[in-house]
């Protein structure tokens, strides 16, 4: 078929993010606007794909399903059809949300204690990443098709020529796909992932060099022919079968042909709350982060935050109500198939009574889990679920003014390390709790059972201003941080009044029940030590957030920030 979008990033910005923007440093990087659409993501070809849909009239979905399958190709670290998602969608004209869950499921045959020793201590996180017991059935490409029939307007087949004609021909490596393939190193990888991704001296394929996938596009084309059967049943389904069940590098797992087969991408409520007349929605369970920022705003509403950003007085009142949110997330959110998820948790007089918890003076320490309405202390225990950073995030607005965002997962950095057909297996089973009751014997809501979703933190936002009209879309990469990430840049939009560029590059910041972590070599070195004073265990990280915003202003015009921590460009019209 031949191609249907015209294909040509602006050199200036292209060639600026793959030289610049790499696995260390930050590069600044401009505000940049539109009026008729607008898409940003994590890597110029992705955008440049999502660009060239809009342009050719497609909608927020359709550039979005584009951009999503040039990220499989040009940012294998962090997402793919091996992996999973959320889609949150806002229609412009019905004035209506929908979100998509497309995350992973755990085979049939899991066993609950499949992550514990014979004596019932959890065994090495890392052991289990490699290795096929990680991997759960992955979501993407059936979540895709669910949103695309409702919201798309070009045919299926035709999103998939960009990423098809980009794997055929190749692209550049980029120095942060390079740095990032030394850092995690070829031990991590499966044997047809390493000749992929590594050369036979077993080093990094070289910045510059142009990396084909002719098996990832020939499975493209099944996809885009067939939909997500394809992938789902027959020859791709048992090369993902056989991978996993081959352990690779690793103990084998127990993915089966009809684990495949029956999988089912669902259409969930949106997660919604208040915050100074600003209505905020995301993705509810089994994502925690929909559910984690719309408790931690609702905990802030009564507070001022100030109008300067990243004042101490206004940090630690963020931190606290991020350690309350944590706790209860952390307690009672779960595969709401699987665990009933107390529907009281963003309840006004709930939080109203958290938030007195909330203290002006000297931080409290570690937040205790609530009780909202709907729960009982028998009923979960205390989690111990660990999450790894290894994700993507892009916003969309068309030119109907229909919004998308997406984030989408293969979990850790290059997911299992285990490849079928050119793709990369997910890890996403990890993001279970390893234990499967707390220490007093209370059932953990995040256990493994056959079938079930892990909890995750993704955070796909969107905002309608006080009139009702679309605001803001968001969302970032991050393991367990990603909510802190999304705050940060919400506080930074609305007390603020930052522009989506300068909200992007704020410093990150937050608590998740624990330290007050603020990101190394951009807080400063006074505002640890004024933290520190407010009672404060304070931890200094790489908080390398992929946060990606775009913001409506009045008379449509188009905002969009890419986060300077990684590669990523905004692209409009």
């Amino acid at each position: 078929m031949a191609a249907m979008f015209a294909i040509g990033v602006p050199v200036s910005q292209a060639q600026r993010a793959f030289e610049t923007d790499g696995a260390v440093g930050l590069e600044p990087k401009a505000l940049v606007t539109a009026r008729r659409h607008m898409i940003v993501t994590a890597n110029p070809h992705a955008t440049e794909a999502g660009l060239a849909v809009l342009r050719a009239g497609g909608s927020a979905t359709d550039a979005a399903i584009a951009a999503q399958l040039v990220l499989n190709l040009v940012e294998p670290q962090s997402s793919g059809i091996g992996g999973g998602g959320f889609l949150v969608h806002w229609n412009a004209s019905a004035k209506r949300f929908n979100s998509y869950d497309g995350r992973e499921t755990a085979p049939r045959q899991i066993q609950p204690n499949v992550f514990l020793m014979p004596d019932g201590r959890p065994r090495g996180f890392w052991e289990v990443v490699n290795s096929g017991e990680s991997v759960g059935v992955p979501g993407l490409v059936a979540m895709l098709a669910r949103a695309h029939a409702a919201h798309g307007k070009i045919p299926w087949r035709e999103l998939f020529q960009p990423a098809i004609e980009l794997a055929e021909s190749g692209f550049a490596v980029s120095k942060r796909l390079n740095g990032l393939l030394a850092e995690r190193g070829v031990e991590h990888f499966s044997t047809t992932a390493r000749s992929y991704f590594f050369d036979e001296t077993r080093k990094p394929r070289a910045v510059g060099e142009n990396l084909a996938n002719p098996a990832y596009a020939k499975v493209l084309r099944r996809i885009a022919e067939e939909g997500p059967v394809a992938l789902h049943k027959g020859a791709v389904a048992q090369s993902i079968v056989d991978a996993v069940r081959s352990g690779g590098h690793g103990r084998p797992g127990t993915l089966s042909p009809d684990d495949l087969a029956e999988y089912a991408a669902i259409e969930r409520p949106v997660v919604c709350g208040a915050y100074r007349r600003y209505r905020i929605c995301g993705m509810g369970p089994p994502s925690s982060g929909g559910l984690a920022t719309v408790m931690t705003l609702g905990l802030l509403a009564p507070h001022g935050l100030g109008v300067t950003p990243m004042q101490p007085a206004a940090i630690h009142l963020i931190a606290q109500a991020q350690r309350l949110a944590y706790a209860d997330r952390d307690r009672w959110v779960a595969d709401p198939d699987r665990v009933k998820v107390p529907a009281g948790l963003t309840a006004p007089e709930y939080l109203s009574g958290r938030g007195r918890l909330i203290v002006q003076g000297k931080a409290p320490g570690r937040a205790e889990p609530g009780l909202p309405p709907g729960s009982s202390e028998k009923r979960a225990g205390s989690d111990a679920t660990t999450e790894i950073a290894g994700t993507t995030h892009l916003s969309v607005v068309d030119a109907a003014g229909n919004a998308v965002a997406l984030t989408s997962t293969i979990e850790a950095g290059f997911g299992s390390g285990l490849m079928a057909e050119g793709f990369l297996l997910n890890n996403q089973l990890t993001d279970f709790s390893f234990r499967t009751h707390d220490a007093d014997g209370r059932p953990i809501a995040n256990a493994p059972e056959p079938g079930k979703r892990p909890r995750s933190s993704m955070a796909p936002t969107i905002v309608l201003d006080p009139s009702g009209r679309l605001f803001a879309v968001l969302g970032s990469p991050g393991g367990s941080r990603i909510p802190l990430y999304v705050m940060k840049s919400l506080i930074g939009l609305i007390d603020w009044k930052l522009d989506a560029q300068s909200a992007a590059d704020l410093p990150n910041f937050g608590s998740r029940n624990g330290p007050l972590e603020i990101e190394k070599d951009l807080g400063g070195a006074l505002l640890p030590l004024q933290m520190k004073a407010l009672g404060h265990e304070v931890r200094q990280d790489q908080m390398t957030s992929g946060t990606h915003i775009i913001v409506v202003r009045p008379g449509r015009r188009l905002e969009g920030g890419a986060d300077p921590r990684r590669e990523g460009v905004a692209l409009g019209d």
